[in-house]
């Protein structure tokens, strides 16, 4: 769903770009109280996982592909305003070296791709969670639901825009149905990736995945015939995969699948290219403006072997968003202990 520069007009792309600009100051001031110690390393890893997935594009119906867009995995593993801004990093890297989303349209890609999905899909999840049983179970279904909602909406919300500022002559209902009839499809993945991880890391390190925060239920006994919570236990359960391990492993999972499997990803355009195409929505498109990067198309320039090219690609990427990833959140995470130090509280 990256939107390329020239299908959405300047004036609708700088009311975008204010948009975005707005959530993200937002969202600077809202994850410094969501990431700590435990949190911060996560969510650099949690940008670079978002990237290296969307490399692997998934078959969705007859000539369409479809990607994972992040923003629910990310706002249940870390919360919604570090989702924000993990979702906008990807993008960032993605226009910049990968000439992936245009330039222009970067405050579209963000309002899209970053806000409308996080704060759709966490909205969808907390209210899940509000009637399911407490129980772990209960955030991977959560998670599966809000993941599967958040696509349609984002094709929901490019109609609106291109409704607004599109650059050609298209009937919008037209837009609308084929948007939304595909990428229904594509949440469908979106909700077994974003399901599926979240899973796998709640299985281990349930402490460190903030949806699940709080859902812990008290055991209880009963007692003269009344049920009484249990006293809760002296010492914390160990965990079984420290943060380290859990770090390094997701790390290589995500060097792994954008250094090899990606090479095996579908090649059929995505939604959106594809609703261009047949819709003429694409007819004023323009030039990326960083179509002569070394990165561009996700391949190393001058690199003739196409597998090794696009390994290589995907391995810089998803080491260049970790990092720039990583130093946003530790800078976020030290801004935040400065503000509770002594010396500000006035203990």
């Amino acid at each position: 769903m990256h939107v390329p520069d020239g299908f959405i007009d300047a004036p609708t792309s700088a009311v975008t770009g204010v948009v975005a600009a707005g959530a993200l100051a937002v969202s600077l001031r809202g994850a410094r109280r969501e990431l700590d110690e435990r949190t911060a390393p996560l969510a650099g890893l949690v940008a670079a996982f978002i990237f290296a997935v969307q490399m692997l594009n998934f078959p969705v119906a007859a000539g369409t592909s479809g990607h994972l867009l992040g923003g629910a995995l990310a706002a249940i593993l870390v919360g919604p305003y570090t989702a924000v801004l993990c979702v906008s990093v990807v993008l960032l890297m993605q226009g910049v070296l990968f000439a992936d989303g245009g330039l222009t349209a970067l405050g579209v890609n963000i309002t899209d791709m970053a806000i409308v999905t996080t704060v759709v899909s966490y909205a969808v999840f907390r209210g899940l969670l509000a009637v399911l049983p407490r129980k772990r179970r209960s955030v991977t279904v959560a998670s599966f639901v809000a993941a599967l909602v958040s696509v349609p909406a984002a094709a929901v919300a490019f109609t609106l825009l291109y409704a607004i500022g599109g650059t050609t002559d298209v009937s919008i209902g037209k837009v609308a149905t084929a948007m939304i009839g595909v990428h229904v499809l594509i949440g469908v993945g979106e909700a077994f990736i974003t399901a599926l991880t979240v899973g796998a890391v709640v299985a281990v390190r349930p402490d460190l995945v903030y949806g699940a925060r709080g859902l812990r239920q008290r055991l209880q006994l009963r007692v003269n015939g009344a049920l009484v919570d249990a006293p809760a236990p002296t010492a914390p359960v160990a965990a079984r995969t420290s943060r380290r391990t859990l770090w390094v492993t997701g790390l290589v999972t995500s060097l792994v699948l954008a250094g090899f499997v990606s090479f095996y990803a579908s090649a059929n355009p995505d939604g959106l290219e594809k609703v261009a195409h047949d819709q003429g929505i694409d007819k004023k498109a323009k030039e990326h403006a960083t179509s002569d990067s070394p990165l561009a198309d996700y391949g190393v320039k001058d690199v003739s072997d196409a597998r090794l090219s696009g390994g290589l690609a995907g391995v810089i990427g998803v080491g260049v968003t970790v990092v720039a990833g990583s130093a946003v959140f530790w800078a976020l995470r030290r801004r935040r202990a400065d503000d509770v130090s002594p010396v500000n509280t006035g203990v």
